[in-house]
């Protein structure tokens, strides 16, 4: 059974908050329709996710077996057969056929699971192997959980928020890949072989520069009175960020996150912050 939840990646879930940012930033978290909507949102999304996570470790089984971190993967192992892993995801699409019925999630939210899907399915089957678009994929995938949580709950989305996960999408995935280039000798990836330290730092740079501007702008012409004052411990978040995954981390954001405690400290205090100045 642990080896069928490490199947999941439940560390990766942290990703899907994003599908809950519009509630968040709509004022409306206390409402209980509008929270289990998004809720409901949420889990829709986690499964879906780990949906694509199963057919990525069935599509890279025999490359991961070569990796020395990835041959631990429970397909790549063997701890998981194939045929688990197909089970497995089909009762996950039945979770997320079920939970789009009893949330009512309308057409637009039911595409935007689609989307995901096939933009991720596409990725494993060999997208992730053309430069850029591989690095935009990664970022579809951020942006689509901000969209369907709006969706699901029928809250606008600020072209702010819009802009800001945008350039830091790419500053994330961009970092992703630097982390890749570092372990190359032991990555497959082909891909590693189109970039360079060189044009990751300063794309990086220029993204992590975006995302500050981004939300700064956002944060003035907010309606949220206060919310200006929190720019100095975003910046202070992703320099954080910035420094570690500059330095020996492989790249990976959920990674990067889960073995920072200042990292985290910092983004809690920024949550409750932002969450006081919105609903006390």
């Amino acid at each position: 059974m642990r080896d069928y939840i490490r199947l999941l990646r439940p560390k990766h879930i942290i990703k899907n908050i994003l599908v809950l940012l519009p509630l968040v930033f709509s004022g409306r978290l206390t409402s209980p329709e509008y929270l289990w909507r998004t809720l409901g949102g949420f889990a829709a999304f986690s499964a879906l996710a780990s949906i694509v996570y199963i057919i990525n470790d069935i599509r890279d089984a025999e490359r991961d077996r070569q990796h020395p971190k990835k041959r631990n993967r429970p397909i790549a192992s063997g701890a998981v057969p194939v045929h688990g892993a197909l089970l497995l995801a089909a009762v996950l699409a039945v979770i997320v056929a079920a939970l789009g019925l009893i949330c009512r999630f309308p057409l637009e939210g039911w595409l935007c699971l689609t989307a995901y899907l096939v933009l991720n399915v596409g990725y494993s089957m060999g997208l992730k192997d053309i430069p850029i678009l591989d690095i935009a994929i990664l970022v579809a995938g951020f942006l689509l959980r901000v969209l369907f949580g709006a969706l699901v709950t029928g809250v606008e989305i600020s072209g702010w928020l819009y802009l800001t996960v945008t350039s830091l999408s790419f500053y994330l995935g961009l970092g992703k890949r630097r982390g890749e280039l570092k372990t190359s000798k032991e990555d497959s990836r082909r891909v590693l072989q189109f970039y360079s330290y060189d044009f990751l730092d300063k794309n990086m740079q220029i993204c992590l520069a975006l995302s500050i501007v981004f939300y700064s702008l956002w944060s003035v012409d907010s309606q949220i009175k206060g919310l200006m004052w929190t720019v100095p411990l975003v910046i202070c978040v992703l320099l954080k960020y910035s420094m570690t995954v500059e330095g020996s981390s492989d790249g990976d954001p959920v990674e990067v996150i889960y073995q920072d405690r200042v990292l985290i400290i910092m983004a809690a205090v920024f949550a409750i912050i932002v969450l006081a100045l919105l609903y006390l």
